[in-house]
């Protein structure tokens, strides 16, 4: 079994400005996520929010099985982020960082220009576990503050920096790469998102990457 790069069991409070473990200040960014997810969600009422929709969002149909992905968005983070934090610390302050950067700028977008998305359906088809699940994730997250889509910024952030993770094993990246692809295909087909929401984020991606890459995007020959 690999051996952490630092060893945390040593590690308290005290000790956080330390260079060994000032990285950990990064987890911060979450508090502020928090934070920001909230006072958009309750400040910003949906009529003061502008809908969003693209043709593509008719052409897209609801699939309930397309909760397990969208779920596992968050195994994946807390899976990338705890990896990165023992073994690549580098990764951990890249990726971390990344996350920060998209919530910044998409919250900016929220503030701005308040979205909001009508895509859910009235009634579900289908009556199972899934879509009863799914209609208890519509009663925690509200249709407003959705375009760009983080659920995509974060998870195409993750495929960055595990694609250039070379001690990863090949699979494990493979199976990044494809798990996220899923992720974002399941904002659209669970109706969180609009197909717009996802087109927004990649422009938000790419300012996170150039600035979270910049020493290797340009780099002087």
């Amino acid at each position: 079994m690999k051996k952490p790069m630092i060893d945390y069991k040593s590690f308290r409070l005290r000790k956080l400005n330390e260079p060994q473990f000032a990285h950990l200040k990064l987890l911060l960014g979450w508090v502020g996520y928090f934070i920001l997810y909230f006072l958009t969600e309750n400040l910003i009422p949906a009529e003061r929010c502008h809908p969003v929709h693209i043709w593509l969002d008719d052409v897209i149909p609801f699939c309930e099985w397309f909760l397990i992905p969208y779920v596992f968005w968050y195994v994946l983070i807390v899976i990338s982020l705890g990896y990165f934090l023992l073994y690549n610390v580098d990764s951990f302050k890249r990726l971390q960082i990344y996350i920060i950067i998209t919530q910044i700028l998409a919250t900016a977008c929220y503030i701005l220009y308040p979205t909001r998305q009508d895509l859910r359906p009235a009634e579900f088809v289908n009556d199972n576990f899934l879509t009863r699940c799914v209609g208890f994730l519509y009663t925690l997250d509200t249709n407003t503050g959705v375009c760009p889509s983080l659920h995509v910024a974060y998870s195409l952030g993750i495929a960055s920096v595990w694609t250039k993770e070379k001690a990863a094993h090949p699979a494990w990246r493979g199976f990044v790469v494809f798990a996220v692809i899923m992720i974002c295909l399941a904002t659209m087909f669970i109706k969180q998102h609009s197909a717009a929401d996802f087109f927004a984020a990649i422009p938000v991606c790419l300012i996170a990457e150039g600035f979270v890459y910049r020493d290797r995007y340009f780099r002087k020959k």
